[in-house]
């Protein structure tokens, strides 16, 4: 069931455009994909409207919409990759993305942009699938801790950011979801509103910070913004977040899985902030039970040694449980009809 009313998906504007240059491989797919196309293109534009490029609460109220029960959710895999589109040309394996969870990608990512209804769906030959571009503009006038980092760490990331003008969605016929989410400047579209450039602060080097009344910055990337504020878990899983992030800044984790991709991976994991560590936790614990991580400046595994592992896995098993069971009691509270933060996955 659709979370944005009927009255608004009647009237958004949507406009199907499909490539013509290839034969489409099926039709049937090509249904789907427009159907997907309309649907989320009239619910972006109901929960995440044109606004002022600085609008708090259009942010906030977009963010919250697409982390309840949303379709656009719905259509995200178990993890989505994200990135900048810098070559049109550029296969997508060759394209360097970060690895998201649903619960970042809406909660952190997509409310950063504004959506008027209007998408095209085009067929691409060389990938053999679809992509749905959806019409947009970045909010480029948030507070510095509204953003999940501070893009403006390489000035081609935030000016691509500041000039996107669409959405960019590949679709998994397989999986019947999305696999693949761009935003990019390069389209032949204009941005939806045309916003002056803003000149960021400087960065200094750190992703994470206190601002001068001495509170955690980013605060989109904390706890206390996802879950609710008497949830009684959140305590406890403050602290066992930081039990875990001082094990991995000891074993070097945070050499690698921070938004500058140091080693260029093409696939890149976040871990430097609460809300990243939580989203990719299961896999970082799986993957350092089976000696995949740590690797080294070649790329090459190098486990942890015996007591150094142990530590990691006991102090990240403590972080997991108290996240499920912090979101075991969210769902609870959805049942009893509360608006949900951050939906058990």
């Amino acid at each position: 069931m659709s979370v944005f009313p009927k009255a608004i998906g009647c009237l958004a504007a949507i406009l199907l455009q499909t490539s013509t240059a290839f034969a489409a491989p099926d039709s049937a797919v090509q249904a789907r994909v427009e159907a997907v196309a309309r649907t989320v293109a009239t619910e972006l534009a109901a929960l995440c409207p044109v606004a002022d490029p600085g609008n708090s609460a259009a942010l906030e109220g977009c963010r919250r919409g697409l982390l309840a029960d949303s379709e656009t959710k719905r259509l995200l895999p178990e993890y989505v990759l994200w990135g900048r589109q810098r070559d049109p040309k550029l296969a997508l394996k060759e394209t360097k993305l970060t690895q998201f969870a649903p619960d970042v990608i809406t909660g952190m990512y997509l409310p950063l942009f504004m959506f008027d209804g209007k998408a095209r769906v085009v067929y691409l030959p060389a990938e053999d699938t679809y992509q749905i571009r959806l019409h947009t503009a970045f909010r480029n006038r948030l507070a510095p801790g509204e953003f999940p980092y501070p893009f403006w760490h390489e000035a081609d990331k935030w000016a691509t950011y500041e000039k996107a003008s669409e959405l960019l969605f590949f679709w998994d016929a397989k999986k019947d979801r999305f696999k693949v989410a761009q935003f990019t400047a390069l389209g032949d579209v204009p941005p939806i509103i045309q916003a002056s450039h803003v000149d960021p602060p400087a960065f200094d080097g750190k992703w994470l910070w206190t601002d001068a009344n001495g509170k955690a910055q980013p605060k989109v990337t904390l706890f206390d913004g996802l879950f609710r504020a008497d949830n009684p878990y959140l305590p406890k899983l403050d602290l066992a977040y930081r039990s875990f992030a001082l094990r991995l800044r000891e074993n070097q984790c945070n050499d690698c899985h921070v938004p500058n991709n140091p080693d260029g991976m093409k696939r890149l994991v976040l871990l430097q902030s609460p809300m990243h560590t939580a989203a990719e936790i299961k896999r970082v614990l799986k993957a350092v039970r089976e000696d995949r991580m740590p690797r080294d400046d070649i790329g090459i595994a190098q486990p942890l040694d015996a007591a150094a592992k142990s530590a990691l896995l006991n102090e990240g098993a403590a972080f997991d449980q108290l996240l499920d069971a912090a979101r075991l009691w969210e769902s609870k509270q959805n049942v009893a009809g509360a608006t949900p933060l951050l939906p058990l996955r």
